[in-house]
C-alpha cells in the first residue's frame, strides 16, 4: 500500500472527497463490491412513450400494462397452469385493481380461496420481476405499510425448512384473517407495475389535441423514475406559462381548433369569458364562421408577424400573411395562386399597420396573460417539465429527442442562424 506522500496532489484531493462518503476501508470495499455486483445485473426495463397529446385514458392504459411487459411475464409463468381467461383476469387485476375487485365483489366472486391463490400468483410475478434488481432497490419500491411483509414473502424459497414454511404460510393466513387482502392486492399490483418498468422516457408532446394533458402531468409527477424530452407542443405551453403572447394565442388556437377548452377552463382555471365576449362584440357570425375563431386567428397572425419581423434570421417572411391580402378585393395571393377569402370581417386590422394589435386586443391579451401566469396548477406542471426535461438526452447509449435535427443533403449537421449566432448539431440544442 502506498504512503500518503507517494500519491500525486490531485489524486489526494479525490481521495479526500471520497473519504466524506466512505470514511473507512471497510466502507470503501463494501461500495466497490456493491457496484461491481450491480453492473452485472441485467439492465432495468425502459419504457418509451411519445406524442401523448392529452389522451389521458390511452396514456394511463399503456402506463398500466407497461406496453406488454407484464403480459409477457404472466405468459412466461402461468401459460401451463392458468387458462387464457384466468391469465386475462389476472392481468386486468394488475392493471386496474380497484375496478376489478369492485366488479368481482358485486358478483360475489371474492373469497379466501380466491384471495390466497391470487396473492400467491402476484408474489410469483413480483419475485420474477424483482430478479434484475438489488434487494435494496426492491425494498424501496415496496409500499411502506406492507414493506416488511412483502419482503419476507418475496424471499420465501420452495425448498425452505418446515419452520420457515409455516412462518410464511401464517403470514398469508393472517392477511386473510385481518381482512387486509384487498389492500395487500393493491400493494402487490403496484409493486408489479413498478418493477416491470425501471425508467420511463416521455419523448415529447404531452400537450394539445386531447382534453387531459393536465391529468397526464399529474400522473408523471407521481412516477418513480422518468425523464422528458420536450416536444414542440410542450415548448409552446412552456412559453405560454411564461407569459409570451405569441405562445398563448397559439395555445388558444390549438385548443379551440380541437374543441378542447376543458383543459384551459377546468384543468387550469383559465377563464376564456373575456375572449368570448370580445369576439361576440367585435366580429359577426353572418359569414358562418365562429367569431372566437376569427378573433384568435387575427391576433395570431399579428403576434406571429411581430415575432417574424423581430427575427429576420428565421427566414419566415412567407408567413407574413396580411401582406398577401387584398382586403378590398377579398383575396389572398400565395405562391400557388390567388384565392378568395372566406370572410371579409377584419374590423381590428389597420391596413397601414396590419400587425399592430388594436387597443381591445391588447387589453384582452394582457388579461389572458395574467390568467396563464396566475394558474398555480399550470405553473406547477411547467416547473416539473423544466426540472425533469430537456431538449435531448443520452441514456444507456441512446440519443433521445423529439422531432428532428437540421441536416444537409449529405447527412451532415446543417447550420442554423439564431439570435445573432450560428449553430449546428449539439450546439443548436444547448
Amino acid at each position: 500500500m502506498k504512503r500518503e506522500g507517494e500519491y500525486p496532489a490531485e489524486y489526494l484531493r479525490y481521495l479526500e472527497l471520497l473519504s466524506k462518503d466512505y470514511p473507512t476501508q471497510a466502507a470503501t470495499y463494501t461500495e466497490i463490491i456493491n457496484l461491481q455486483a450491480i453492473v452485472n445485473l441485467p439492465k432495468g426495463t425502459e419504457h418509451f412513450m411519445s406524442d401523448l397529446h392529452g389522451e389521458y385514458e390511452a396514456f394511463y392504459h399503456i402506463l398500466n400494462n407497461c406496453s406488454g411487459v407484464i403480459r409477457e411475464k404472466v405468459e412466461m409463468i402461468f401459460s401451463n397452469s392458468l387458462s387464457k381467461e384466468q391469465r386475462d383476469d389476472l392481468l386486468t387485476l394488475i392493471y386496474y385493481p380497484k375496478e376489478k375487485l369492485n366488479l368481482m365483489e358485486q358478483k360475489g366472486l371474492i373469497n379466501d380461496k380466491w384471495a390466497r391463490t391470487t396473492l400467491h400468483h402476484l408474489l410469483r410475478l413480483a419475485k420474477l420481476l424483482s430478479s434484475k434488481y438489488t434487494r435494496s432497490k426492491v425494498r424501496k419500491a415496496m409500499p411502506e405499510s406492507f414493506r416488511f411483509v412483502i419482503d419476507e414473502l418475496l424471499h420465501a424459497q420452495p425448498d425452505e425448512d418446515k419452520n420457515r414454511h409455516v412462518y410464511h404460510s401464517k403470514i398469508i393466513d393472517t392477511i386473510l384473517e385481518t381482512g387486509s387482502a384487498r389492500e395487500f392486492v393493491y400493494a402487490l399490483t403496484n409493486l408489479v407495475k413498478r418493477l416491470a418498468v425501471d425508467h420511463l422516457h416521455i419523448i415529447g408532446d404531452i400537450y394539445d389535441r386531447g382534453a387531459h394533458a393536465d391529468k397526464i402531468m399529474d400522473e408523471l409527477m407521481r412516477h418513480h423514475s422518468l425523464d422528458i424530452q420536450w416536444g414542440n407542443h410542450d415548448v409552446l405551453w412552456m412559453g405560454a406559462a411564461a407569459g409570451d403572447l405569441a405562445c398563448i394565442i397559439n395555445v388558444l388556437r390549438n385548443n379551440v381548433r380541437y374543441h378542447n377548452l376543458e383543459i384551459l377552463e377546468n384543468g387550469y382555471g383559465i377563464s376564456l369569458r373575456s375572449l368570448a365576449l370580445f369576439a361576440l362584440e367585435t366580429y359577426t357570425a353572418e359569414d358562418g364562421l365562429d367569431p372566437m375563431v376569427k378573433a384568435i386567428n387575427v391576433i395570431l397572425c399579428k403576434l406571429e408577424g411581430q415575432t417574424i419581423m423581430r427575427h429576420p434570421e428565421y427566414g419566415m417572411e412567407d408567413r407574413l400573411l396580411f401582406k398577401k391580402f387584398d382586403f378590398d378585393g377579398g383575396t389572398v395571393t400565395l405562391p400557388s395562386g390567388t384565392y378568395e377569402l372566406t370572410t371579409s370581417d377584419f374590423p381590428t386590422v389597420d391596413r397601414r399597420n396590419p400587425y399592430e394589435l388594436s387597443e381591445g386586443e391588447r387589453e384582452l391579451m394582457e388579461e389572458i396573460r395574467r390568467e396563464f401566469l396566475g394558474s398555480e396548477r399550470l405553473q406547477r406542471h411547467i416547473r416539473f417539465l423544466y426540472s425533469h426535461g430537456s431538449v435531448y438526452r443520452t441514456y444507456n447509449g441512446n440519443l433521445l429527442f423529439h422531432g428532428g435535427i437540421p441536416l444537409n443533403e449529405d447527412g451532415t449537421f446543417a447550420e442554423v442562424e439564431l439570435e445573432g449566432g450560428k449553430y449546428r448539431g449539439r450546439g443548436l440544442y444547448r
